[in-house]
Order: structure tokens, then C-alpha cells, then sequence
């Protein structure tokens, strides 16, 4: 059974037992999350989809761990004009197990 969730603006297909990064979510290590907005649902042949969630089904996750990615570095540069900016950033992100997925 697999579903197709959506959280932080970017969707992801998830199957029980996956551990994947999400955007960083609100909630202590160890505690028990549910995501509510389940665009499609699929078992085999058989495939619900949503318009645009499905108003039942829920995908149950365990947090493993809040961490930062890599640094990603941005440079601003203007030729004959005297002027560069160097900035740098690096995104937080929640590490999910998926436990559960509800149809």
C-alpha cells in the first residue's frame, strides 16, 4: 500500500516503514505526527484519488529527527560595477518514519 501526501509544499509517495525528509515540522523526537492532506491512496489495481484530498484517509508518522542540510552558497556579482555579496543558507528539515496509512 503506498499513498501520495503533501506537506511543505512538495508532495511525496510514501510506503509503510519509509523514513524520508519533509520540511521541518512542529513536534518533539520520538512523538507521533499525522498527516491529514492524502492526495491518492493505491493498493494494487486499485487507486483512490482525491479532489484534491481524500477527507478519510490519514498517513501516521514517527519523528526520528530534526536536523539542517548542507550549506548552499549564493554569490551576487556585477561586472565593472564594484559590487559582489556573498550569502549563505542551509534548510531545516524533519527525518519522518511512516508507521501507518488509514484508506
Amino acid at each position: 500500500m503506498y499513498a501520495v501526501i503533501a506537506t511543505g509544499g512538495k508532495q511525496y509517495r510514501v510506503t509503510k516503514g519509509e523514513i524520508l525528509r519533509v520540511e521541518k515540522l512542529a513536534g518533539e523526537e520520538g512523538s507521533s505526527i499525522k498527516l491529514d492532506r492524502v492526495l491518492m491512496v493505491g493498493e494494487g489495481d486499485k487507486v483512490s484519488v482525491g479532489t484534491p484530498v481524500l477527507e478519510k484517509a490519514t498517513v501516521t508518522a514517527t519523528i526520528k529527527s530534526h536536523g539542517r542540510g548542507e550549506k548552499v552558497g549564493i554569490v551576487k556579482f556585477r561586472r565593472r560595477k564594484h559590487s559582489r555579496t556573498q550569502m549563505g543558507h542551509r534548510q531545516s528539515y524533519t527525518e519522518i518514519e511512516v508507521t501507518e496509512i488509514k484508506a
